[in-house]
Order: C-alpha cells, then sequence, then structure tokens
C-alpha cells in the first residue's frame, strides 16, 4: 500500500482521529470505465488512449496497469514506480523476463480517470521512453582535487588476513513465503591482540540467480541456474579492514531479493532482521567459541560487539539503518525476524548509493552516505536524506556526513555487479544514448572500477576509524574540510555534514523571516515557492520525493539575483548563539555546470552591530541530463571578523548573503556555527512509532469499524506526521501529532460495510515521518479489506454468429449474477484455418481505427492485425450482460463466406489466466 486508492465494493468511512483530524468520510464514486487495452476508447477523444506499451488488463480485483518495456529492465534497488499527471499511483511487479510490469488497480483508474500523463520512472530516470537529449552545453570543470589528509586511512594495516565462509539453515523472516539464506563471507585479522571491532556488510536489490549470460530475480533458483553471490562483491573492503583490525562479515541477501517486490517498505525490515539474525549469531558464538562455524573459527578474531559497524548498499544501506534503530528499539514483534533483544552496540553506518523509502534515519547513530554522482539506478540520490532529515529528531550530537563521489556509479562499489570482475552476468548502471561528458566510461571525471572501489574503500575505513575507533584525524575528509585521501586516488570526493560539534544557525522554517530571496519548498515541482524553476533540467537529492502529497515542513532557501549587490536576509524569530564556533558553514547548492558563483556572508547580532565574515566562492557539479545535480557543497568562513566587530557570538539574529557576480542562482539548505573536534555521541531518549498493516474481510452484511494501529514505543515523547486518507480519495490529509510510549489513541479507525457481491478489495494507506524527539520505524501501513464474495461466471452465447455483410457480428457477455464492479471479458482473434478469415477491409474503418490504430489497407486478416488482437466486453456494475459486436461493412466484391474465431479469456482474483471456449463468426456475401 502506498496511495489511497479509490472505492468500489464496500463504502469505507474513515473516522475522526483522536488526535484532532476531521472527520474523513468516503462516498463510492462512479465507477471508471476499464478495458482490456485501448480498445474501449471511443473514438471522438484520442486523448484518452493510453501511450504506446500501456495498457489495462482484467476486471474488478483483477484490474492491472500493464508497461511493456522495449528491453528487459535489470533488477534493481530503485523502485519502479507509475505516476499519472505527477501523482503516485503505485510500485509495480515484475513479471520474471523484467519486461512486464504490473501495477493492481484496486480503485478503478482507467484511462478515462487518472492516467493522463502516465509514465514510469525510477529513481529519478523515465523509463517508459527516452528523455530528450540534453542540448549541448559546456559543463564545469572537475573539482580540484582537495588537500591531502595528513592521516589516510585506505592505507593497509600491519596484519595478515584470513577469509571463510559460513551457510547456516536458512530462516523464515514475517511476509515472505519462502526462508532466507544465513550464509555469509568472513575476513579477519592474524594475530590482532584482544576482541576485534566488527563490520557487517549488506549487500543491495540485484539479480538473484544466474545461468550462462542469463540472470533473474527468482528464489530460490531453479535446476540449472546458480545463486549470484553479491555478497562476496566486498572482499576488497573486508580486507582493508581486516588489516587495520576489524572482523569483517558480508552476509547474502538474495532470499529477500527475490521476494520483497511486495513488501510495503521495500524489504527494510526483512533486512534489519536478517543483519541481526547474523549479530545474534555472533554473540552465541561470543558466549561459546566452540559453537561457531569453522570458518568463523578459523578466520575471525575474538569479536567485540560492543563496537559495531553496518556497511549497506542501496536497498541494503535502508536495511542497516534500519537494524541499528531495531536494535536500540524493538520492532513490533509480529514484523520482525529477529525475537530477541540486542547483544551488541552499532557505532556507525556507511550507506553506499541507498534507498530511503521511508525518509526515517536513525538521528543517534553517526553515519556516512556514499553519492556516487553517476548513479543510473537510485540516480535522485536520495540517500542524501539520511543527513537532512536528522535535524531537529535527535540531539544533534551525532555526525551525519554525506560524501559526493564525481564520477561513481552505482554497482562497480561492488566487484560481483562489475563487468570484468563478476562471476554472473553485470553490467554498467549508467547507460546514455549518446556520450555523456561525465559519466560515460572514458569520458572527463569517470572513474574505472577499480578506482571507484579503491576510492569506496577508503571512506568506508574513514567511516571505521572515526565512529568506532573514534580517531578526530580522519575527520576532516568526512565533515566538509575540505581534505582527501590519498589512497582515494584520482576520485574527487566532496564532503558535507549535519550534527556532530555544529549548532544551528539557519535552519529553513516558516517562522524565518526572509527578504531579497525566497523560503521555497522542496517538494513544489513549479511556481514561486518552488525551490528549481519548473523545466529544470536538474534534480536535487535533497528534494527527493515521498511516497505521498503534500510532504510539509521541507524548506530551504532560495536567492535569484541578475546584478551585484544582491542581498538575501534571513533573520531568526529568537536570536541563537554560535559560542565556541570557529567558523560559519554553509550547504549551499549551485546549478550544475555554474562556475564562478561568489557570496559576501554577514552576521548581524541581536542589537543590530554587523560584520562581513567573508567571502565564499564555488562552481556548480560538473553535469548533464538526469546526472545533473543541485548538491550542497560545504562552504567555511571564519568567525574571527564577527569577534573584531565585537557581535555578541551568543545571541546572532541575522545572516545575509550578497551576490557579487552579474547573476545566478543559490540554494541554502541550512548554516551550522563549527567547530573542530568529535562530539561525544549522546543516545536521544525518543518514542518510536510503527504503522499497522491489518487485513480484514469485507463481512455479508452490516458495518465494522476496524482499526490501523499506530504503536508508540520507546523512552521519550516527540512528534511525527501521519498521511491518512483525505476526503478527497485521491489525496491524504496530514497531521502532526504529539506521541508518548503506550499511547494507543493514535489507531485511525475505518468503517466497512459489508454485502454479498462480488466488488474489488480495497487499500488504504496510513503513512507516518518523524518531526522531532520520535523515529519511525514501519512507515507504510493502512487497512486492506478483502473481496470475500465469489467472482461471477462469464458465460457467452451468440446473438447474431451467421450474418450478411454490413450487419454486426454480436455475442451476449452474461454473467451469473451482478457485481458491484465492471466486469471485463477478453476475446483474442485467432487464426482460421479451412476457410477465408475476415480482412481489415470487411470491417468498419472507424471501429478498426479505434480499437487497433490500424487502416484497412493492406488487407491481413484480423487475427493478424495487432501484436495482440483482443477484443474487450465490460460488463457494467450492478448489470448482468453486455454485447460484442464485430461490425462488418457491405462491398462490391463476390467472394465466398468468410469467417472469424474469438477466443474467450478470463483471469481469477490471482491473476491467473484461464483460457475459455472459442467461438465462431460467419459472413455471408450480400449479393
Amino acid at each position: 500500500m502506498i496511495r489511497v486508492p479509490r472505492l468500489a465494493t464496500a463504502t469505507v468511512t474513515a473516522l475522526a482521529l483522536a488526535v484532532g483530524l476531521p472527520e474523513l468520510a468516503h462516498a463510492s464514486p462512479d465507477q471508471p470505465r476499464a478495458q482490456r487495452s485501448d480498445d474501449l476508447i471511443s473514438p471522438d477523444r484520442p486523448g484518452d488512449r493510453l501511450p504506446p506499451g500501456w495498457e489495462l488488463t482484467g476486471d474488478g480485483a483483477d484490474r492491472h496497469l500493464v508497461w511493456r518495456a522495449p528491453k528487459p529492465v535489470p533488477m534493481g534497488d530503485a523502485r519502479v514506480e507509475f505516476s499519472a499527471g505527477g501523482r503516485l499511483l503505485g510500485h509495480p511487479e515484475a513479471t520474471d523476463d523484467r519486461r512486464t510490469f504490473r501495477l493492481k488497480l484496486d480503485d478503478g483508474v482507467s484511462a478515462r480517470d487518472g492516467l493522463e500523463g502516465l509514465r514510469a520512472d525510477a529513481g529519478g530516470r523515465r523509463l517508459d521512453r527516452p528523455e530528450p537529449a540534453a542540448p549541448p552545453q559546456r559543463t564545469a570543470p572537475v573539482p580540484d582535487r582537495l588537500p591531502a589528509n595528513g592521516t589516510d586511512p585506505g592505507e593497509p594495516g600491519p596484519y595478515r588476513t584470513v577469509k571463510g565462509e559460513y551457510d547456516l539453515e536458512p530462516v523464515k523472516l514475517p511476509g515472505f513465503p519462502r526462508k532466507v539464506e544465513m550464509r555469509a563471507t568472513v575476513t579477519g585479522p592474524v594475530g590482532a591482540p584482544g576482541k576485534r571491532p566488527v563490520a557487517l556488510f549488506l549487500h543491495g536489490r540485484h539479480a538473484t540467480c544466474y545461468k550462462g549470460g542469463e540472470a533473474g530475480g527468482n528464489w530460490p533458483c531453479t535446476s540449472g541456474w546458480k545463486p549470484i553471490p553479491s555478497y562476496q562483491g566486498y572482499l576488497h573492503d573486508q580486507k582493508l579492514l581486516a588489516s587495520q583490525g576489524y572482523v569483517t562479515v558480508s552476509i547474502s541477501a538474495n532470499g529477500i531479493n527475490g521476494q520483497d517486490g511486495v513488501a510495503a517498505d521495500g524489504g527494510a525490515q526483512a533486512r534489519s532482521s536478517l543483519v541481526r539474525r547474523h549479530l545474534g549469531r555472533f554473540a552465541d558464538w561470543a558466549a561459546d567459541p566452540q559453537q561457531a562455524p569453522a570458518a568463523v573459527r578459523d578466520s575471525a578474531a575474538a569479536a567485540d560487539l560492543s563496537r559495531v559497524l553496518l556497511v549497506g548498499h542501496s536497498r541494503g544501506g535502508e536495511g542497516v539503518n534500519r537494524a541499528a534503530l531495531d536494535s536500540r528499539y524493538a520492532p513490533p514483534a509480529d514484523q520482525d525476524g529477529y525475537p530477541d533483544k540486542a547483544r551488541w552496540q552499532v557505532r556507525g553506518t556507511v550507506l553506499i548509493g541507498p534507498t530511503v523509502f521511508g525518509q526515517n534515519p536513525d538521528p543517534d547513530v553517526p553515519s556516512l552516505t556514499l553519492l556516487p554522482g553517476c548513479d543510473g539506478d537510485v540516480s535522485d540520490l536520495q540517500g542524501q536524506l539520511y543527513l537532512d532529515n536528522t535535524r531537529g529528531v535527535g540531539n544533534g550530537s551525532a555526525l551525519h556526513s554525506a560524501a559526493y563521489m564525481v564520477g561513481a556509479n552505482h554497482n562497480f562499489f561492488n566487484t560481483e555487479w562489475t563487468p570484468g570482475q563478476a562471476q554472473a552476468p553485470a553490467d554498467d548502471d549508467f547507460s546514455s544514448d549518446q556520450p555523456h561528458p561525465v559519466c560515460s566510461p572514458g569520458h572527463g571525471p569517470r572513474l574505472t572500477a577499480k578506482q571507484q572501489q579503491k576510492a569506496g574503500s577508503a571512506y568506508i575505513a574513514a567511516a571505521a576509524r572515526l565512529f568506532v575507533a573514534g580517531d578526530d584525524a580522519v575527520r576532516p575528509l568526512l565533515d566538509g574540510s575540505g581534505r582527501s585521501a590519498p589512497s582515494a586516488g584520482p576520485a574527487r570526493v566532496l564532503t558535507h555534514a549535519v550534527g556532530g560539534r555544529r549548532t544551528a544557525a539557519v535552519v529553513p522554517d516558516p517562522a524565518l523571516k526572509v527578504t531579497g530571496g525566497t523560503l521555497c519548498d522542496q517538494t513544489a515541482s513549479g511556481g514561486a515557492r518552488a525551490c528549481l524553476k519548473s523545466g529544470t533540467k536538474a534534480q536535487s537529492p535533497h528534494f527527493a520525493g515521498f511516497e505521498a502529497q503534500p510532504d510539509p515542513g521541507r524548506y530551504a532557501l532560495a536567492m535569484r539575483w541578475s546584478r551585484t549587490g544582491s542581498t538575501m536576509a534571513v533573520k531568526n524569530p529568537r536570536p541563537v548563539s554560535l559560542d565556541g564556533s570557529t567558523s560559519l558553514a554553509l550547504r549551499v547548492a549551485l546549478p550544475p555546470n555554474s562556475t564562478g558563483t561568489k557570496l559576501d556572508v554577514t552576521a548581524v547580532d541581536a542589537s543590530g552591530r554587523r560584520a562581513k565574515l567573508g567571502q565564499v566562492r564555488a562552481d556548480g557539479l560538473p553535469g548533464s541530463g538526469y546526472m545533473a545535480t543541485y548538491w550542497g557543497q560545504e562552504l567555511r568562513v571564519p568567525l574571527t571578523a564577527a569577534t573584531r566587530a565585537g557581535l555578541d557570538l551568543k545571541r546572532i539574529q541575522s545572516l545575509e548573503l550578497t551576490s557579487r557576480t552579474g547573476s545566478g542562482h543559490a540554494v541554502l539548505m541550512d548554516a551550522w556555527g563549527w567547530r573542530a573536534g568529535t562530539a561525544e555521541v549522546r543516545p536521544s531518549a525518543l518514542a518510536r512509532v510503527d504503522v499497522g498493516q491489518p487485513r480484514v474481510d469485507e463481512g455479508d452484511s452490516g458495518v465494522r469499524t476496524h482499526r490501523v494501529p499506530v504503536r508508540v514505543t520507546g523512552d521519550g515523547e516527540g512528534k511525527v506526521r501521519l498521511w491518512v486518507p483525505g476526503p478527497d480519495p485521491e489525496t491524504f490529509t496530514v497531521k502532526t501529532v504529539s506521541v508518548r510510549p503506550g499511547d494507543t489513541s493514535l489507531g485511525v479507525p475505518f468503517k466497512v460495510k459489508g454485502n454479498k457481491r462480488y466488488g474489488m478489495p480495497q487499500s488504504y494507506s496510513v503513512l507516518a515521518k518523524a518531526v522531532g524527539g520520535a523515529v519511525v520505524g514501519s512507515y507504510a501501513g493502512g487497512l486492506s479489506v478483502r473481496e470475500d464474495d465469489p467472482m461471477p461466471k462469464i458465460t457467452v452465447k451468440p446473438v447474431a454468429a451467421k450474418v450478411t455483410e454490413g450487419k454486426p457480428l454480436t455475442w451476449r457477455v452474461s454473467l451469473s449474477e451482478a457485481a458491484d464492479t465492471e466486469m471485463v471479458a477478453a476475446f483474442r482473434f485467432e487464426r482460421v484455418s479451412g476457410g477465408k478469415e475476415l480482412s481489415t477491409k470487411d470491417v468498419d474503418k472507424a471501429w478498426l481505427k479505434r480499437l487497433f490504430d490500424a487502416k484497412p489497407n493492406p488487407a491481413r486478416a484480423l487475427s493478424k492485425v495487432a501484436e495482440d488482437p483482443y477484443l474487450s466486453v465490460v460488463v457494467p456494475a450492478g448489470k448482468r450482460s453486455a454485447d460484442l459486436r464485430v461490425p462488418t461493412v457491405k462491398d462490391r466484391v463476390r467472394e465466398s463466406q468468410e469467417s472469424v474465431r474469438l477466443r474467450l479469456y478470463t483471469y481469477d482474483q490471482d491473476w491467473n489466466e484461464h483460457r475459455g471456449p472459442v467461438f465462431t463468426g460467419r459472413v455471408r456475401n450480400a449479393s
């Protein structure tokens, strides 16, 4: 469930929330028309036709929106999304060939209602048609190589390493019908004294099985197919950390990848459960080493589970973020696959090109998010929100860093996803019809696979050294201080951070007074309040979309100027303290490929004293097309001028940015007082919120009230946003509510009216996102109402199966009983043998154009008029029958009898196709 569906069979009414939401009453809308393809579209409404490759299939509970790709879409981490008119319709399921994607439409949407602007996307990339080629443009120069940091974490340590593997009994995880493997590769140091810190790696969503040059997503692998060893793809990272004294383990998650297509959270909870299952085993083995597998005894030093680093790639990143959260605040037992308490402590996470579908990061566990500048999978770089969405949630002591790696793609961090290194088929996830100046192999700053892997290892090791070992010497590599790791080779890596020892100077919020600029809405697609103008050929990781709209509370500060000396002034409602800070750090996003932006930075204290702190200068990031990115670069100015001018740093009221170039655009994400050093992480007292997912039967009569539970646990009080169905069933109502452990008043009640007629199931989404003082685990829940009445049986009888040309062939489609939703019968033209088949010249040309977008000439048999020559008949809701007609035309040609064969196809509630009988129509010559 990812959206608010429209009603069909039962009338569902959301009651008023106890927290003060207005009453949410829904009436059953008129049902839009269903169709098997575009064959029912009226000829006088050409705009209703679905785009090429799209069709609507089935009826009632089996209605699906289907898109067939021109070539297979590789199995990746970003979700494929169907949307229409900018509104998310849902996440389709892929068939085994990875070309056909089906989205179940439990709201009766058709091409006549709600499918204008239909498109398929994944991670910011359009899939159903190529984006227009970006016009040739000069890209910004590659960022200069930053000065080398004094300590290089990418250098191997003193220990020799040894590796092994274990393969334990597979485990059952909630919501997954098939068991998931417990397999891992372990690499550890030889001769390292005492207990050693642990680093656990979790790969992302990739194909699961291969056979020769083919790869697929089934699980378990069928006969003749081998599992793809994605978990072995981080051995280069493991060896580096093991040489530095870490016990490393990389776990396999193919069993989740092969089943997470139906998980509301994309499999995040399942991945968390799997991570904690492995950590739980290491805790068992630490207590009783003789029970450990030989591979662990031989290749791993004694593990110190009080010092754990979790490293996750893509959906694995979202999985380890959830595992860190679940290790501190236990998830609901019915959703969790690890029932025991955590016997370890997660000190930090590294998230490589991660997904963040729920947009609910753990604010109290330090993190490094690697953002690959040429990511062709999670192209919107949504992992940026692992930083941005921590602001104001916890106490801010944990450092959250983002590292933008110019020229890196998504796959090459894992050698088993890299062509030339992988055992199974692999590819470069970045692709372009035209040479790309930044991301095409061999162009500009694009990294080779080994260069990217070397740089990735260096920054993973930096995070381990800072978060786990507490070595402040590597912090400048991660916190926006503008230092580089020599071992990262030619990679250009830019960083910024929030948290740590920073204190807030400006965090965009409606309470600010802004002149000369705009408090802009990150989620607006156009208009005066949008951070980026409509039609901007670039995107921003900071503005990655959520699953529901509106998405309030997401702001930035936009400044546009056309002359030197333009000033944006930002005044806080109350003075803020920068006492103890040595610099002001601003995160500023500039247009891609722009050069030479200069901004003077001025501070004003509460008494009106002002001081120009200095000037910042920066270029936009190099990019083109969907790889052009507005990303906030960290720019700093010292506070020494403020001290000399006598400003009261404990009472800073305003900041001003003044342009020193003729024209430009800048987006200020936030500003912070900065000082050197690593803060001690102080865990916050937070509430944990989880949205339930009850499934109920419609029932035969009466009205029943069902509640979607919103569970609150943890050890603090806070606020979250809830999205619940709005008065218009296509929209959400959003409410900020206070939460405290044990509070049960937040459950969302729905009334469900039962009956004994077949209709459609309903699903109603309830979503949650943290605001402050709280974390959210299961963010996507809601009510699923199962249609418990049997589907009517369909019968077909001829009305006029033998006609003279010029009259319509007619069959009557009847139902055994009326239904509360439209029912569709599909008929396919089949080849006629032993006689002459009705051709395109024998039927009405307007009908032919409307149904198949075809012309009569050249004449061809109706069974060959299209790749899938289907007709559909719709029996309206509440009716028992409808007619199928094939309109023939009279001609002047004397010819023998012609015929047509139509085979009936129906579909059951599990989308199984049932092949029915053939019906034959015959047409006699009129002369």
